[in-house]
């Protein structure tokens, strides 16, 4: 039969592996824990760790929230953190899904500058791939089609919010990204001019020459168009082609 202290010292042994038992859980688990708080005090510790860089906490904590609180005062705040977090997390499949709903929810929210910003940013990463950079490897069709959505998300930037405080930056972006759609251009041009396919050649040439003028492959789609018409025999459109360089 159990006496006073044995009873005690039951209790205690209980008490202690639920103390154990806490200081051993998740991150997950502890957030679990926290319905308690208040929206802003969840929201300011999801912030936290947003500015600590630790964005795979942040997801979470941000998720959460917009899962509990979709129409709170902090809801739009919350879906532009967690769009931001999982850009710097590298989960482009899941930030251009949360930029497009916000777009589309939102079409007169006064930080839509930032938002389209960020698609460009995604759009951007996503077309690049540092393993084909790195070995001088040509980039696809489909990093192509992304950096050319990428261009068209800061083109929309810069034409619809002239004044933001994003378009030098998207600017220099825009840039970079008309250089590598035109290089892939010359690219394919060349190909078709080794399998002789001098028309197929010149038309890569004549896109690079419309759209993407101030681009530094303007020069090389000229120089190509000057050896394609040479080839096809005609000598007055390569004589018009070789002032056009001289001019350019």
């Amino acid at each position: 039969m159990f006496n006073f202290n044995t009873i005690r010292q039951l209790s205690l042994l209980t008490v202690l592996s639920v103390s154990l038992v806490a200081c051993t859980s998740s991150p997950e688990e502890d957030l679990e824990r926290v319905p308690d708080n208040s929206p802003k005090a969840r929201y300011v510790e999801a912030k936290k760790a947003l500015n600590d860089e630790m964005y795979n906490r942040a997801i979470i904590m941000l998720s959460d929230l917009e899962t509990r609180y979709p129409f709170g005062p902090l809801s739009r705040q919350i879906q532009l953190d967690l769009m931001f977090a999982y850009y710097k997390s590298g989960k482009f499949a899941e930030a251009l899904p949360a930029i497009d709903r916000f777009l589309n929810l939102n079409p007169n929210h006064p930080k839509l500058d930032y938002v389209f910003y960020m698609r460009g940013l995604v759009n951007m990463e996503t077309g690049v791939n540092g393993f084909q950079d790195f070995f001088g490897v040509e980039s696809d069709d489909k990093d192509m089609v992304t950096s050319r959505d990428a261009f068209n998300d800061f083109n929309k930037l810069v034409d619809l919010y002239p004044d933001s405080k994003y378009i030098p930056d998207a600017k220099k972006r825009m840039m970079f990204l008309l250089d590598k759609l035109a290089h892939h251009e010359i690219v394919i041009a060349e190909y078709y001019m080794r399998r002789d396919a001098y028309v197929a050649a010149l038309n890569r040439c004549k896109y690079v020459l419309e759209y993407y003028q101030q681009s530094s492959s303007v020069k090389n789609a000229l120089t190509i168009m000057i050896e394609a018409y040479d080839r096809l025999g005609l000598p007055e459109m390569k004589a018009d082609t070789e002032l056009a360089l001289q001019n350019n």
